[in-house]
């Protein structure tokens, strides 16, 4: 079912191939609500996601499952006094847990921190201390444990340390909590959240000085619909896989929202080491139909042999992260089929140029503005820049409303905001440059270009020459 009409105004030519596509306005929205619950209400043994592990285990949720395990997390956050607006960050790799628990804090309005494992003392020190994080639901991995009680020992924001999977002194288990919740009670009132409240922190890669802390609220998932079914393609009764870690803003891309909206299960591969191999026996096993990968991860598999594995389920094979190196699309096209379909975003929005799988891709280019955005490229002086000159992308408001996806503040820092927000526009500090065609090609960070003759070189640039 494409449980996204609802929320969505599109027109379609006459070859069915989308037109114009708008958000609606005025949508009250709480994915919990509005999408787990609903779905379950009428379709509780439909599949939500299908969880599988490197170690032979596997678990089919089913919306019934996720709506029933989020309501019993969420109860047990609300029997710790965790409320609407307090910050509970994650830390879960990609145990079936985060799904209950990222729900759970929606459904009560607390503000969800997804964080990678990867972290360390002094990152959870700085972040702990930045966000005011209250509360923390972790893996049962002894160096992220470690790595969390060591920075608690010098901070006093977290109130509940909560261990997943597993016991450790001084934390309290998510699996006991969640058994012995007593039955939810959704929020009313000024309790209860709103569209506009803040949903979402996910902690930038710092490429300028520290992480900033981009917030999104409850409307964020929408602008998602169009990643997963115009560009993930993603489809009714279908089965997509997005391989990233759930501690990184590609959660939102491609591991939660749109996909679920366009009416896919999710493919979790809860691994904890990366085996190119593996993924691809993985892959044939339980056939996905649309897949989605960092340039790292294809780089990988194209080194084996993949024509002695069966991939034919999957319809659509998507790329983000970094900028795509031509070689890389030419050896996964040749093996498979399949072509790389590029799109370009950010932490503090939803997909902003892509590839939709009803326009051809250009090799390397990361493809053209979604149609609910009001994108450009201009130069130092703020102006529109012509075909082939470098630029920086930014966002413009369309009749004066807020883009969509786009991050409502770095969160307690208005002076980063007032920032990104100069002349009016919202400036990615991306450097690109568009064709004729308007397809955007990708040259990097504003910090990261240099001026050599007159022209500006990305890194990419570089890296492509060296391969």
């Amino acid at each position: 079912m494409r449980y996204y009409e609802r929320f969505v105004n599109e027109t379609f030519d006459d070859e069915g191939h989308l037109k114009t596509y708008e958000i609606k306005d005025g949508i009250e929205f709480n994915f919990g609500y509005d999408h787990v619950d609903f779905v379950a209400s009428s379709e509780p043994d439909r599949t939500a996601i299908m969880y599988v592990s490197d170690k032979g285990y596997e678990k089919r949720i089913t919306y019934g499952e996720w709506s029933k395990m989020s309501d019993a997390a969420a109860s047990f956050f609300q029997s710790l006094g965790i409320r609407k607006g307090d910050r509970v960050m994650l830390v879960l790799k990609r145990n079936y847990e985060f799904w209950y628990s990222y729900v759970a804090l929606h459904k009560i309005g607390a503000i969800a921190i997804p964080a990678t494992y990867q972290l360390q003392d002094k990152d959870y020190i700085y972040r702990f201390n930045a966000a005011g994080v209250r509360a923390i639901v972790a893996t049962a991995d002894p160096q992220v444990l470690s790595h969390i009680d060591n920075a608690c020992a010098v901070t006093d924001t977290v109130e509940f340390k909560i261990v997943c999977r597993g016991e450790k002194e001084g934390w309290l288990s998510f699996d006991e909590g969640v058994k012995n919740a007593p039955p939810f009670v959704r929020p009313t009132g000024d309790d209860a959240p709103k569209s506009t409240d803040r949903m979402l922190i996910f902690f930038t890669s710092g490429t300028n000085g520290m992480p900033k802390m981009a917030t999104h609220n409850f409307l964020y998932p929408l602008a998602h619909i169009f990643t997963g079914v115009y560009w993930h393609r993603v489809v009714d009764g279908g089965l997509h896989i997005t391989v990233a870690d759930t501690g990184w803003a590609k959660t939102g891309w491609g591991k939660m929202y749109g996909q679920h909206l366009g009416g896919s299960a999710q493919l979790v591969y809860d691994h904890e080491k990366f085996n190119a191999a593996d993924m691809l026996e993985m892959l044939q096993k339980y056939r996905p139909t649309t897949f989605c990968a960092p340039p790292t991860i294809y780089r990988f598999l194209i080194k084996e042999d993949l024509k002695k594995y069966d991939l034919s389920s999957i319809r659509n094979a998507a790329i983000a992260g970094e900028a795509l190196n031509p070689e890389v699309f030419n050896q996964f096209k040749e093996a498979t089929g399949l072509k790389l379909m590029e799109g370009f975003g950010q932490s503090e929005s939803s997909v902003i140029v892509c590839t939709p799988y009803f326009t051809e891709p250009k090799v390397g280019s990361m493809g053209l503005p979604v149609p609910y955005l009001d994108v450009d490229v201009v130069d130092e002086n703020g102006r529109s820049t012509a075909p082939g000159e470098n630029g920086e992308i930014v966002i413009r408001k369309r009749n004066g409303k807020h883009p969509a996806g786009l991050l409502i503040e770095y969160y307690r820092d208005p002076e980063s905001t007032a920032k990104v927000w100069d002349g009016g526009y919202y400036h990615t500090g991306d450097i690109a440059w568009r064709d004729e065609d308007g397809y955007y090609w990708y040259v990097g960070r504003k910090d990261d270009v240099i001026k050599s003759s007159g022209y500006r070189i990305g890194p990419f640039e570089v890296e492509s020459v060296l391969m």
